[in-house]
């Protein structure tokens, strides 16, 4: 009666699910395999579990790739980011440190451009005829930005609101917030690349955001304000 139960509650799905919940089964029980050959039964089983498990170490071997990959990019770009630190702290003028910004950065970071964007209100600006910043809206920080801290994006246009005459070479772009003190008005550092996938959403931001903070108290110690 119980050799009756146990056979109608078996079937095919049943008995593959728990092959899959247990797959070391017929290592534990080599006696088994006999059962299964009708034909070539064994035979396709075996080659099925080969390639199995040369598709698995193809996947090990990818993702192992990938993963050295990422951390030398990773590597890379924190070296880039520490130079441009130290280049940024080597200024020794105003003047010399919006050349910085927007001429050696550039070349520091391999991106096409850098831009300073900051909204033009009715306060007085102590750096608003300094070239190498640009002007914009009261909005436009919101705008791109809405209440996040940054935006990346890939295969776009690049827009002249933010980058100018050059902007007919970004095709993607990483912007990030610039809060230079309560009393001045709401910026944006722009990196902008000709390689529609240097930036891309689901890249992490931690390390421009880090010298977009730099930037921030940059200004603050040249401009002699509080933040």
């Amino acid at each position: 009666m119980r050799d009756a139960v146990m056979k109608n509650q078996l079937t095919d799905e049943s008995v593959a699910a728990w092959l899959k919940d247990n797959p070391d089964f017929f290592t534990a029980h080599p006696d088994a395999l006999p059962a299964l050959d009708q034909g070539k039964g064994v035979v396709d089983f075996q080659q099925r579990m080969l390639e199995r498990l040369k598709s698995d170490k193809s996947k090990a071997q990818r993702l192992q790739k990938e993963l050295i990959e990422n951390v030398r990019a990773n590597m890379n770009n924190q070296g880039r980011i520490q130079t441009a630190v130290l280049t940024l702290l080597e200024a020794e003028s105003f003047e010399e440190f919006i050349e910085v910004v927007t001429q050696d950065l550039p070349v520091l970071l391999d991106v096409d451009t850098v831009n300073l964007i900051i909204e033009s209100t009715s306060k007085e600006i102590p750096f608003i005829n300094q070239a190498g910043i640009r002007f914009a809206r009261t909005g436009t920080v919101t705008k791109w930005l809405s209440t996040g801290d940054a935006l990346l994006q890939d295969n776009i246009s690049g827009h002249e609101e933010l980058f100018g005459p050059g902007a007919g070479l970004v095709k993607s772009h990483a912007l990030v917030r610039l809060e230079i003190s309560a009393d001045t008005p709401a910026g944006i550092i722009a990196f902008g690349s000709r390689d529609p996938e240097a930036f891309h959403p689901n890249h992490a931001v931690d390390q421009i955001g880090f010298l977009a903070q730099v930037v921030e108290r940059c200004f603050r110690i040249w401009l002699g304000i509080q933040a």
